[in-house]
C-alpha cells in the first residue's frame, strides 16, 4: 500500500512483457482469441501463455501480443541473433523501431529453466504515461528478448494477466519443478536453523532492522523468534511478542469475522450488499445492484486501486466518508474479468459486517466490537489491536525506510495513520505469536487447540474458494491467495504499509504454517524467498531462494543509485520558486507548498515531504517527494490559460490540482 511498493509491484508484473509501437505492422497468425493459448516464439526457443481475448501477430523473429484495448499497448517476444544480452536487447529495439533512453540493467538469479536473466529499465517521461522495459533470457547460447511499451492504465488494470504471461515464460520443452506427491519433511532442528540463518542473512542484505518469524507444524509452534531490533540505534530486540503493523493481512481477519456471522446464520455470502446495508453504493445504481457480500472482499468487481483518496485526505477521513467515497468509484473491468485490488471495498466489507453484528452502531465502533468479540478474544489474540496508542507502547517495532542518501532511518507514521479510517483493509497491529494462533486455526479447519470448534468448516472454507485468477494455478479468494502452482496448495496473503511488510502462509495438507513481520520497506523482499526456502526444505526443492534473494538485494542497490542520479538535489531553484503556495483538487484536497533554507516541501495534511526536481527525457520537469514516509510521489506542472496547476497520477487516474491564487 506504500507508494514506492505499488510502483515496484507494477514493474515486477510487467518485467517480462514487451511492446512495440502502434505503427509496427505484421501479418496476423490465426488463433482462437476466445481461449487461452500456449504460444511458441518464432525461433522455437520460448513458450508462454496468452490470455483469452488478446491479439497476436508474427513478423520475422518476433511475436507481438496486444491486450484487448486498442490503445497502442503492445508486447513483443524476439528470438535474437546476438552473443550478449545487451546486444540482444539492442537488436530487439531496432526491430521494433524504438529507442528508449537507457537507465539501468540488472541481473536476476537463474530460474524457470533460464541460464541467465537480465532486466532493463528506461527513463520514460512522466507525461508519456507509459511503462517501458526490456528483459533478456539465455538458454545455452541463445537469447530471447521481451520488450514492452504499455499504457500505465492498462499495465495496472491487466497486471494479473501480464504476470501470468511472465509466470509461464520459459524455454521451449522445459518441465517445471513440481512438489506434487512428495511427502513433507519434518522441520527439525537442523532445518529450522537453516531457516533462521537464511532470515538473518536476508535481514542484513536488505538492511531491515528487525524481523519476527513464527512457524507451526503438526499443531506445534516450532519457531517463534526475532532477528535484529525494534528500532535502529536502540538495543531492544525483536521477539515473538513484538507488535508490527500487519497492514493488508488485516483483510483475512476481517473475512474471518464475516465468516463467523455466516456460520451463525446472520449473513449470507451471496446476499446483495445493498440489501444487508442499504446505504452501500458503488458507482451507479446498475453497478451497486450487482455487488454481493463476497464481492466486497474478492478483488473481482473490476474496481481499480484508488488509494489516493484516503492517502491524501487521511486526516479528514472517517469510516462514513470511506463508504460514501465508494459511491463515486466505478469499475474499469467487468465483474469476474480481472483481478483488481481494492482497499475501500475491503473496508466496506468490514464495516458492513460490523453493522450486522451491532446494528445501528457507528461504523468504526461496530467493526471494532465485532472483531474483538468474534476474532481476537476467542482466538486468544491479546496483542492484536486497532488502538494505535496501545500498539505503540512497550514491545513494538517502529517503521524504517531509506532516505535519499540510501541510509536506513526511522519513518514518520503520518502515511500509516491514513489507513485508520479504512481499518478493515489494513490497520491492525499484531504479533507473530498472535498470528500463529490464527494460522493454526486455519490449518485445523476451525478447531481450537483445546479441541473446541470455533467456526463451522463450511463458512471458514468458503473464504478459500477461488474468485478471480491471479495467474496459472493462482487465484484470489476472499482476502486469501490460493497458490497451487508448485503442485501443492499454499494459502497466503501479504501486508504492506510504510516501513511495515508482512506475510502469513500455510500449507493445509502438510499442516505447516508461517508468519513473517518486518519493520522496513525492504522487508517486502524477504517474503517470497522465505516461502520458497520453506518449500525447498520441506520437499527437497531445487535451491533457488538464496541466490534469488542475493541477486534482488544487489539489483535494488543498483536501481536506487540509478534513480538517485536522475534527481536534482537540491531541486531546481527557479522551478520550485514557480510553484504556487497552495493547490486544490476536489477529491484529494489541498497541497501546501512551503520553502525554507533553499528547500521546498509539500504538505497534504496526512503527510509532508521535501520535494526535488527530476528532468524528463522530453524536456519537461517533474517534482518528486523524497522523505522516506512518502517517497516516490511524482507531480508535473500542467498550467493552462495562464493558471498554474499540478497533476498527480496513479495507475488509472489523473488528478489535477489547481492553484489557489
Amino acid at each position: 500500500m506504500h507508494r514506492t511498493l505499488h510502483k515496484a509491484a507494477l514493474a515486477v508484473a510487467l518485467s517480462l512483457t514487451l511492446s512495440v509501437p502502434p505503427a509496427f505492422a505484421a501479418e496476423p497468425q490465426a488463433a482462437d482469441a476466445s481461449a487461452e493459448q500456449s504460444v511458441t516464439s518464432p525461433g522455437g526457443r520460448a513458450t508462454f501463455l496468452l490470455p483469452a481475448g488478446w491479439g497476436k501477430v508474427v513478423q520475422g523473429n518476433a511475436v507481438i501480443i496486444t491486450p484487448p484495448e486498442a490503445d497502442g499497448s503492445r508486447s513483443a517476444i524476439v528470438d535474437a541473433a546476438a552473443a550478449t544480452p545487451d546486444e540482444a536487447v539492442a537488436e530487439a529495439w531496432k526491430v521494433l523501431g524504438l529507442n528508449p533512453k537507457f537507465l539501468l540493467a540488472t541481473d536476476a538469479a537463474p530460474r524457470d529453466g533460464w541460464d541467465q536473466r537480465r532486466f532493463y529499465d528506461y527513463d520514460v517521461p512522466a507525461n508519456a504515461k507509459r511503462v517501458v522495459n526490456a528483459s533478456a533470457f539465455r538458454k545455452g547460447t541463445s537469447w530471447t528478448v521481451v520488450v514492452a511499451d504499455v499504457d500505465q492504465a492498462i499495465a495496472e488494470k491487466r497486471a494479473s494477466q501480464y504476470g501470468k504471461i511472465a509466470q509461464r515464460f520459459q524455454p521451449a520443452g522445459y518441465a517445471r519443478e513440481t512438489f506434487a506427491g512428495r511427502t513433507a519433511h519434518k522441520l527439525d532442528a537442523a532445518r529450522l536453523q537453516t531457516i533462521a540463518d537464511f532470515i538473518e542473512s536476508m535481514r542484513k542484505d536488505f538492511d531491515v532492522p528487525g524481523v519476527a518469524v513464527g512457524i507451526v507444524q503438526d499443531g506445534k509452534v516450532v519457531m517463534s523468534r526475532g532477528f535484529g531490533v525494534r528500532e535502529l540505534g536502540k538495543p531492544a530486540p525483536v521477539d515473538g511478542d513484538t507488535r508490527f503493523m500487519i497492514a493488508s493481512n488485516t483483510k483475512a481477519l476481517t473475512t474471518l469475522m464475516l465468516a463467523k456471522l455466516v456460520d451463525a446464520g446472520k449473513l449470507d455470502w451471496n446476499a446483495r450488499a445493498e440489501d444487508v446495508y442499504p446505504a452501500f453504493k458503488l458507482g451507479d445504481a446498475a453497478t451497486t445492484d450487482k455487488v454481493l457480500v463476497k464481492h466486497l472482499i474478492c478483488a473481482c468487481t473490476g474496481l481499480p486501486r484508488q488509494d489516493y483518496e484516503w492517502l491524501f485526505e487521511g486526516e479528514k477521513q472517517t469510516p462514513q466518508t470511506v463508504m460514501a467515497t465508494l459511491g463515486t468509484m466505478q469499475p474499469t473491468s467487468g465483474f469476474g474479468e480481472l483481478f483488481q485490488y481494492s482497499n475501500p471495498m475491503a473496508a466496506a466489507a468490514g464495516y458492513i459486517g460490523g453493522q450486522v453484528a451491532h446494528p445501528g452502531s457507528e461504523l468504526g465502533a461496530g467493526y471494532d466490537k465485532a472483531m474483538q468479540a468474534l476474532v481476537f478474544d476467542p482466538l486468544g489474540m491479546a496483542n492484536t489491536t486497532f488502538d494505535y496508542a496501545k500498539a505503540q507502547t512497550g514491545n513494538f517495532a517502529r517503521p524504517h525506510g531509506y532516505d535519499i542518501d540510501h541510509k536506513v532511518v526511522v519513518m514518520d507514521m503520518g502515511l500509516n495513520d491514513t489507513i485508520v479510517a479504512s481499518r478493515p483493509a489494513g490497520a491492525a497491529w499484531g504479533t507473530v505469536n498472535d498470528l500463529l494462533k490464527y494460522v493454526q486455526m486455519e490449518i485445523d479447519r476451525g478447531v481450537l487447540p483445546d479441541g473446541k470448534r470455533y467456526i463451522g468448516e463450511a463458512a471458514l472454507l468458503q473464504r478459500r474458494e477461488p474468485q478471480i485468477s491471479l495467474g496459472v494455478d493462482r487465484d484470489y479468494a476472499m482476502a486469501l491467495m490460493v497458490d497451487k502452482s508448485d503442485g501443492v496448495t499454499v494459502i497466503d496473503h501479504g501486508g504492506d504499509m510504510g516501513g511495515f511488510h508482512s506475510n502469513m502462509m500455510w500449507w493445509p495438507e502438510q499442516r505447516v504454517g508461517a508468519v513473517i513481520l518486518t519493520n522496513a520497506d525492504e522487508g517486502v523482499y524477504l517474503r517470497g524467498p522465505l516461502k520458497r526456502r520453506l518449500m525447498e526444505l520441506m520437499f527437497d526443492g531445487e535451491p533457488q531462494a538464496q541466490a534469488a534473494a542475493k541477486a534482488t538485494a544487489k539489483a535494488n542497490r543498483e536501481a536506487f543509485d540509478a534513480y538517485r542520479k536522475l534527481l536534482q538535489i537540491p531541486g531546481d531553484a527557479a522551478a520550485l520558486a514557480g510553484l504556487a503556495p497552495r493547490y486544490r483538487n476536489a477529491a484529494l484536497g489541498d497541497i501546501v507548498v512551503t520553502r525554507a533554507a533553499g528547500k521546498a516541501r509539500i504538505d497534504v495534511g496526512a503527510f509532508s515531504s521535501e520535494i526535488v526536481t527530476q528532468p524528463q527525457p522530453d524536456g519537461s520537469l517533474a517534482f518528486v517527494t523524497i522523505d522516506p514516509v512518502a517517497a516516490g510521489f511524482q507531480m508535473v506542472r500542467a498550467d493552462k490559460d495562464g493558471k498554474r496547476a499540478l497533476v498527480v497520477r496513479d495507475g488509472q487516474h489523473e488528478y489535477v490540482f489547481d492553484a489557489v491564487e
